[in-house]
């Protein structure tokens, strides 16, 4: 037995879902069918012999108002026929007093307790002559009782014919649940098909391209939200496979001139004795360059592929004390660019990585400065917010501002706006900065600033 069970249990968990919600519907909708056939059997059974044991209490009252008082013996004993009426016949409470020859209908010990008055009256099914009957035993007069029968064939047979019927009628229930089962598991797992059929296919073409067919509008269900939910994650995975893509592809192509400069110096080094010392430090100078440009375009690389900050780094940090911090490091970088820094009197706090929200602020810093003429400032503030509302930090320079065509992929990774092409950065800093907010529940915007230039805005 215990063998048995374990076998259903790994059919239960490994057999296939077609199969298990077909039998499940199956065994449902006949278990339903076989109640009620079986609740029908009951009630035409219970039905017949109560038409049957109706008639013989009106033979067992119509023979003691023909022979009230009777002695012992046969009232009428022709039941044994089928058309004939009820036989009957009076049993005393004394075996002593029964009648020579005894009739045709048993007796029981029960029917002696009836004559005696001590048990009431019961219905029994007996045999007369070879045949069924029913028969009923009832009080009759002190110290007798009244037993009727009548033949029950027609009960017997009507009883049997029902139990025939009812058993086919079962049986096409539970091949009619078997049809439906069938039909409901291909039907209700027909989704399910699809979007198994359509993971195979991405996960054999490793094309994250293919969908799911959902249903007209007004027929959604379950399967339809899983669907939808499936396709939905088929498009992060898509676009998110499009842009390690063009990741791989853009940081191949600015990898690709700093390496070929890198190369090209080293081999000049390399025949450094047919150089002069001058075109030997114009080497080294520019090799030195460029290195330092591969060097920080792989670190900002491995900065984007971070998806989100170390917890046990973050803290409180004092977003006033960072801005003056970054701002006296830009001066260090830019001194031809005034910074023009205005902070609250109050702390503003909010809680993050302070190095990483130090390198967010020097990239916006740095970006600013980069395009802000000599002599025009860098404008930061930073407010401590509405109430319900967390700190603002503005960044604004007076260059050439942002183009509209320009604006929608100013944070984009490796893109440059045609104004930027011949000044120095490798198109990542802002794509930085936005991750670096975003790890931060902090939201980076850029926006034209009234009055020309550019306006970076960082909202917490």
């Amino acid at each position: 037995m215990s063998a048995g069970r374990r076998l259903g249990r790994v059919w239960r968990r490994r057999g296939p879902l077609r199969t298990r919600l077909a039998l499940s519907v199956t065994a449902a909708v006949a278990l339903v069918a076989v109640g009620v056939c079986a609740a029908a059997y009951l009630v035409v059974r219970s039905a017949l012999y109560e038409q049957l044991d109706l008639s013989l209490t009106q033979s067992a009252r119509l023979a003691a108002q023909r022979n009230p008082g009777s002695a012992p013996g046969v009232l009428a004993g022709e039941c044994r026929f089928l058309a004939a009426p009820a036989c009957a016949e009076v049993v005393p409470a004394d075996p002593a007093d029964d009648p020579r020859p005894p009739g045709q209908l048993p007796v029981a010990p029960a029917a002696r307790k009836v004559a005696q008055g001590t048990k009431a009256p019961y219905y029994t099914n007996i045999t007369v002559a070879g045949h069924p009957a029913r028969m009923l035993t009832t009080d009759y007069a002190k110290g007798r009782a009244l037993q009727v029968a009548l033949r029950a064939d027609t009960v017997r047979d009507g009883i049997g014919e029902a139990a025939r019927w009812l058993a086919l009628t079962a049986a096409a229930g539970v091949l009619l649940a078997a049809l439906l089962g069938y039909g409901v598991s291909r039907t209700g797992l027909a989704p399910v098909a699809r979007l198994t059929a359509t993971a195979e296919r991405i996960a054999a073409t490793r094309d994250a391209r293919h969908r799911i067919e959902l249903p007209p509008p007004g027929r959604e269900d379950e399967i339809t939200r899983l669907a939808t939910s499936f396709n939905t994650m088929l498009d992060e995975l898509e676009q998110s496979i499009t842009a390690q893509r063009r990741l791989v592809a853009d940081a191949s192509h600015e990898l690709r001139t700093p390496l070929t400069a890198l190369r090209t110096n080293a081999e000049l080094l390399a025949r450094a004795d047919r150089l002069t010392p001058e075109q030997r430090d114009r080497a080294s100078t520019a090799l030195g360059r460029q290195l330092r440009e591969v060097t920080g375009l792989v670190g900002d690389l491995i900065e984007l592929a971070r998806d989100e900050e170390p917890r046990p780094l973050v803290e409180q940090v004092r977003l006033g004390a960072l801005v003056e911090h970054c701002a006296q490091a830009a001066r260090t970088h830019w001194p031809a660019v005034p910074f023009h820094v205005r902070v609250p009197a109050e702390p503003v706090v909010v809680p993050g990585v302070p190095a990483r929200l130090s390198r967010l602020l020097g990239n916006l810093l740095d970006n600013a400065a980069k395009f802000s003429p000599a002599g025009l400032p860098v404008e930061v503030e930073l407010t401590a917010g509405a109430p319900g509302r967390g700190p603002q930090l503005t960044v604004r320079d007076h260059g050439p501002g942002i183009s509209p065509q320009d604006l929608p992929y100013v944070f984009d990774r490796f893109y440059r706006a045609g104004a930027a092409r011949a000044l120095p950065g490798s198109g990542l800093g802002l794509a930085m900065a936005r991750q670096i907010a975003r790890a931060h529940a902090a939201d980076l915007t850029a926006e034209p600033a009234p009055g020309g230039g550019a306006l970076f805005r960082l909202a917490f």
